[in-house]
C-alpha cells in the first residue's frame, strides 16, 4: 500500500499481510506495551487525587490498552472508570461532517452546493460552498474569536440566531484561498443539517449515527440532564481545582457540543473503516486531500486533520471545551486507533496521544 492510497482511504480494510508484518515486527509484547504506556501516561495524570482521564488504544478495533486515571468527581472522590462519559469538544466536527456526508449520500445536497441554495439571505453565500465549510476554507469570521462570545456564552440561541452573530462580519479571505480553522463553519453546517433534514441537529446525530452504530453512551451535551457515568469537568486556577464554567451548549453547537466515551469512539472509528456505514467514494472525500484555489493540498479532510510523519499517514483531531480536553489519532497503515479523554482542561492529552502514536508509528518506520 502506498501513502497516497492510504491517505485517500481507498483501501477500507487493511491487507492481511500488513497486519502480519506489523505483529511480527513489533518489538514489544503486551506487558511491555502496557508498561511503556503506563509510564508515558503517568506524566499527565500524575497525582491520582485530582481530575484524570481515560486512554484507549485499539488494534483492528480490539482494545490492547484501556485504562482510567484520577477522579471522575473530585468532590465525591469518585475514581475514574473506562466507561465514564466526557465532553469531546471539537471532535464533534467529525460527526457534523459525516452528518453532511450522509445527507449527500441520500442526494439531499451536494458538496459543491453554495450556502445560498439553502440560506438565500446569507451574505456572500453564493460563493461559499459546503465543501468550503467542511474544509475550513470559507473565509467567514470565527465567532469564538469575536468579543461577543462572552456575551452569548450562556444564552440558548437557536442555530439561526447563532449564525446571525457572525454572518454579517467581513470575510477574512476569498473562499478557497487559504485554510483557517473555523468554528463558525461547522456551526453553519449544523444549521444546514437542520434546514435540509427537517430534524434538529441533536436528533439527526442521535438517530443517524449514535443509534445506528450502537453508541449508547454518546449524547448532545447537557448540564441539566442526568448523564449516567458523567465525568465532571474542572479547571485549575492558582493550583486549585474548580468546577468548570457553565455555558449554553447551543453556542458550541455542531462545532463542539457532543459527549462520548472511549469505547463509543472506538465503535465510531471501526464504523468508518468497515463496509456499510459510508460508501467508499464518501470515505475518499472525508479522508482525501483536496486543494486550495492555487492548487496547494489541504491539511484537512472533512472533519479530520490529515498529517504524515516520515511518510506514514495519520488522521487526527482534538477537542477543548470548558472543563474537558480530548484527542484521537488513527494510523491507517497499522490500523491503530488511540484516544485520550480528560475531565480537566488543565490536563491536555494532545501531546500524550501524539507520543503514543509515535511509539506505535516507529514500528513501521524503523
Amino acid at each position: 500500500m502506498n501513502v497516497k492510497q492510504a491517505s485517500a482511504f481507498k483501501l477500507r480494510l487493511l491487507p492481511v499481510f500488513i497486519c502480519i508484518v506489523f505483529l511480527h515486527a513489533f518489538a514489544f509484547g503486551q506487558s511491555e506495551i502496557e508498561g511503556k504506556l503506563d509510564s508515558m501516561i503517568s506524566t499527565v495524570f500524575a497525582d491520582g487525587i485530582g481530575p484524570g482521564g481515560v486512554v484507549l488504544v485499539s488494534k483492528s478495533g480490539q482494545p490492547i490498552y484501556h485504562k482510567a486515571f484520577g477522579k471522575s468527581n473530585v468532590e465525591l472522590g469518585t475514581d475514574m472508570i473506562t466507561s465514564n462519559v466526557f465532553q469531546i469538544g471539537s471532535m464533534t466536527k467529525q460527526f457534523t461532517a459525516v452528518a453532511i456526508v450522509l445527507l449527500e449520500e441520500a442526494e439531499k445536497l451536494a458538496f459543491t452546493d453554495p450556502v445560498s441554495k439553502y440560506l438565500p439571505d446569507y451574505p456572500n453565500g453564493e460563493h461559499i460552498t459546503i465543501h468550503h465549510l467542511l474544509t475550513h476554507t470559507s473565509g467567514i469570521k470565527d465567532f469564538t474569536k469575536m468579543k461577543v462570545i462572552n456575551e452569548i456564552a450562556t444564552k440558548n440561541l437557536s442555530p439561526a440566531e447563532l449564525v446571525d452573530v457572525f454572518k454579517n462580519e467581513p470575510v477574512n479571505f476569498v473562499p478557497g484561498e487559504k485554510f483557517e480553522y473555523n468554528n463558525s463553519g461547522y456551526v453553519l453546517l449544523g444549521h444546514l443539517v437542520e434546514v435540509i433534514s427537517g430534524q434538529t441537529y441533536e436528533t439527526f446525530i442521535q438517530s443517524q449515527i449514535f443509534e445506528k452504530l450502537g453508541m449508547s453512551h454518546s449524547f448532545y451535551a447537557s448540564d441539566e440532564k442526568i448523564i449516567p457515568l458523567r465525568a465532571y469537568g474542572y479547571h485549575q486556577r492558582d493550583d486549585q481545582y474548580r468546577n468548570k464554567r457553565v455555558i449554553s451548549y447551543a453556542i458550541p453547537f455542531a462545532s463542539g457540543s457532543l459527549m462520548s466515551t472511549s469505547s463509543d469512539l472506538n465503535k465510531w472509528q471501526m464504523a468508518l473503516k468497515s463496509p456499510g456505514f459510508l460508501k467508499a467514494e464518501s470515505l475518499q472525500k472525508v479522508f482525501g486531500k483536496s486543494k486550495l484555489n492555487d492548487g496547494t493540498p489541504l491539511p484537512y479532510g472533512y472533519g479530520w486533520h490529515l498529517r504524515e510523519y516520515d511518510g506514514v499517514p495519520s488522521f487526527e483531531h482534538g477537542g477543548s471545551i470548558f472543563g474537558y480536553k480530548s484527542m484521537a489519532v488513527y494510523l491507517p497503515l497499522i490500523d491503530i486507533y488511540i484516544v485520550g479523554l480528560s475531565n480537566c482542561d488543565c490536563n491536555s492529552p494532545t501531546k500524550l496521544i501524539a507520543d503514543i502514536a509515535d511509539f506505535f508509528r516507529t514500528q513501521i518506520t524503523n
